[in-house]
This record gives C-alpha cells, structure tokens and sequence, in this order.
C-alpha cells in the first residue's frame, strides 16, 4: 500500500494515536481524588475500576483482536478499535455511579485492545532489524506522554471545566482521528513461502500456545515483562498515596507526576530502544540482557523512593528513576518477543502478552493493593499505603529481573553453542 513507502510518517501517526489512547485510559488517575469522591468509591471498588475492569476486557480482547490483525487490515482493526474506545470515553463523562462507570470503561478497554498489537507487529515490518527497538521505544512514548498529559489535563482542563467536560473532548478528538484509518487497506503476502497472514482463529491461538510452550525465550521474556508490571499499583495509587500520606495537594500532585511522567518517561523510552539496538547485538543474551540489566540499575532508586519524606531529592529522584525504568522496558521486551516468533503471529503474540500482563500486574496486583491497603487501614496500620506499595515494587523489581536473566542465560548458552557445531554467528 502506498502508505507504507513512509514508514516514519506511520510511526508518527500510531504515536498519535497511542498518546490519545494513553490518555482516554489514564485520565481516570488524574481524577482519582474527585471521581472517588462524587461517585462515593472506595479503595477496592478504585483498584477493581483501574484494575480489574480494564484486564476483563482489554487482556482478553487483545488477543482476538491481535489474531483479527494479523489475519485482516491492521490499520481498520485499529480504527475500529478507536471508534468504538471514543465513544465509550465520551459516555464515561455522563455516568452517575460505580456500576454505570464500570460499563464505560469496560467498552473503553475493548477498543483500545486493538491498538498495541496491530500496531507493533507493523512497525516490526516496516523497520529494519537494527532499527525496530528506537521505533518502538518512540511508539511507546504514548505511555509516558499519555499518563503526563491526563495527569496535566486534570490540573488545568479538568480544574477549570470539570472531569466530565474533560472525557467528552477526548473522546470527541478520538473518533474525528479513527475514522480514516477505517479506509485504510493492509496488503500481505498469501503465499505459503512468506506466510505473513495469520490463521483462523482457532488455529492460531493454538499455534501462539504452543510457541508459547516450545519457546523458552520467549516464554521467559514475556514472564518478565508481566512481572515487572507489578510497579503498576504504583501509578494508579500514586494521587492517593501522595495525598494521603504523604500530605501533598492532590493538584499539585498531578501537575508534578504529569510533567515527571513526560519528561522520564519519554526519556525510559527512548533510551530503552534506543539501548536495545545498540548493546543487545553485543550481548550474548540479546534484548534479554539489555532488560535485566536496566532493572538492577533502577532497582536501589525505587525503594528508597517509597521511604524517605516529600522533602528529600531523593523522593524525586526514585519518583523519576521508577517511570524511566518501566518504560525503559518496552521498546527491548517487545521487540524481542515479537522478533522471536514468526511473522504470521506476531499481533496474536502480542495480544496474549498484553493479556498476561494485565491480568497479573494490573488486575489482579491493583485490586490486591486496594484490599490490603483497605485491611490495614481497618487495622489501624499507619502508612497502610507505602507499606504495600513497597512490598509490590520488589516483587516486581525481583521477580522479572530474574525472568529476564533465565532468557538471557539460555540465549547466551545457544550462542556458545551455535559455532560449536560450526554455525558462524
């Protein structure tokens, strides 16, 4: 297709849209205080909402809608994924309850499943080897940028007209960008030499299990991109954590987590593809290598953010260094997860990371935050919060920079291998 004789202009298009998919998810953080308030909701009901909700849908329809991509035209999947997410956040604006927020953002979660898997299997066909880690560290700028600008849209936007007015606009901005994606066509080859259309459904979800199964690289890479995804409670409790107990405003608290997530944020994700190009050819472990060595680095930096007062450089600094590393991750893990599996089911590949990671990381870990924090507060632990917030950084910091050393370790170990059985590497 014609569109694909540009593949910056593709990748700048998909960072768009990205950005504005990061936002329509996150905006509810950067509301957390005056939604939970107006709508009466509390700690569980907020992670469950934040959690729960979006991994009900989103996980599971990242799959279907990764297998759809790799099947049909990526760029109408997304499109339609980006009809239906808008509408849903322009809903979200008129909603009068938990449970009517709850069915919003369910549908919110179901379009924007479309996105990351479409998306990145694409930017893995139109980039070349050594390029595909700086493309997708610049396509997930959209994280970082997305989570800022909720948190920014909210003290300023929000401030002035309200969170319902603030959802409408999104949502508005949304389907005006979608629609023309709906025209665009996708062509791939169908011959059984290239084999870069995926199966039916059926079949191909049981071709990515049990790649899934035979691929211990693989496996092990996506293990630890989910388990490091367990600092995610973090940002989704950072407003009421800081508000509550740590004594900040909760405006001040989105100005200062919008701009840090900007700036480190989109610093994690360059560097991180940036990174992965440069020293993964140099390491024996790959990609792998890249993604446990930037958690050791990170790893003092996190936890002593979630001990010393607001007062210390060095809460700022953990703050910074916790964004940068997580988004450090994504550019490497994806193309390494992606690069390590066929062509045809590199969407579908995708869509089951996605599914992994938030149901463990996001559903699962945000809700358990939520009703421990609750507990303990019942309990009259003070600082319930940083108490369990800490626990779930080094899990997460323990955890999936062991899962990233195992990949690494077996990569390392086929590539002593390989001239051992005079196959030059």
């Amino acid at each position: 297709m014609f569109w694909k004789k540009s593949p910056c202009a593709v990748l700048a298009t998909l960072m768009v849209i990205h950005l504005l998919a990061q936002v329509d998810r996150n905006i509810l953080l950067g509301f957390a205080p005056q939604i939970t308030g107006e709508l009466a909701i509390n700690n569980a009901q907020y992670g469950f909402l934040v959690g729960a909700v979006w991994v009900l849908s989103y996980g599971v329809m990242a799959v279907f809608l990764g297998a759809l991509a790799d099947r049909h035209s990526r760029p109408r999947v997304i499109g339609a994924g980006m009809l239906v997410w808008s509408a849903c956040t322009i809903a979200s604006g008129y909603v009068q309850n938990f449970e009517q927020m709850v069915a919003a953002r369910f549908l919110v979660a179901t379009g924007e499943a479309a996105l990351v898997p479409a998306a990145t299997a694409l930017l893995m066909e139109l980039f070349s080897e050594k390029r595909r880690g700086t493309a997708m560290g610049l396509f997930y700028l959209g994280i970082p940028l997305g989570i800022g600008c909720s948190f920014l849209l909210a003290g300023t936007l929000g401030a002035a007209h309200g969170w319902r007015t603030t959802f409408h606009v999104l949502g508005i901005a949304g389907v005006v960008i979608g629609l023309p994606l709906i025209l665009m066509g996708d062509k791939r080859s169908h011959s059984t030499t290239v084999q870069e259309r995926g199966a039916p459904l059926k079949a191909q979800l049981a071709a990515v299990l049990a790649e899934m199964r035979d691929n211990r690289v693989v496996r092990y890479t996506v293990a630890g991109f989910v388990l490091a995804h367990l600092v995610y409670p973090g940002i989704s409790f950072a407003q009421l954590w800081i508000a509550r107990e740590r004594g900040m405003d909760p405006a001040t608290i989105a100005m200062t987590m919008g701009v840090m997530q900007i700036v480190f944020g989109s610093l994690g994700a360059l560097a991180g593809g940036v990174l992965s190009d440069r020293l993964a050819p140099r390491f024996k472990g790959g990609h792998a290598s890249v993604l446990a060595l930037l958690m050791l680095l990170c790893a003092p930096f996190m936890i002593v953010y979630r001990l010393v007062p607001t007062d210390s450089p060095l809460f700022y600094v953990g703050m910074a260094v916790g964004i940068f590393m997580l988004m450090s991750l994504y550019g490497s893990a994806t193309t390494a997860i992606q690069g390590a599996v066929p062509v045809r089911m590199r969407s579908t590949v995708m869509g089951f990371s996605m599914l992994l990671l938030n149901l463990f990381s996001v559903a699962v870990g945000t809700f358990v935050v939520g009703w421990i924090s609750d507990a303990l507060t019942t309990s009259g632990v003070a600082s319930p919060l940083t108490h369990v917030l800490l626990v779930s950084d080094i899990l997460a910091l323990v955890l999936g920079g062991a899962f990233f050393y195992m990949a690494a370790r077996i990569q390392r170990e086929s590539a002593r291998s390989l001239p051992a059985m005079g196959i030059k590497v």
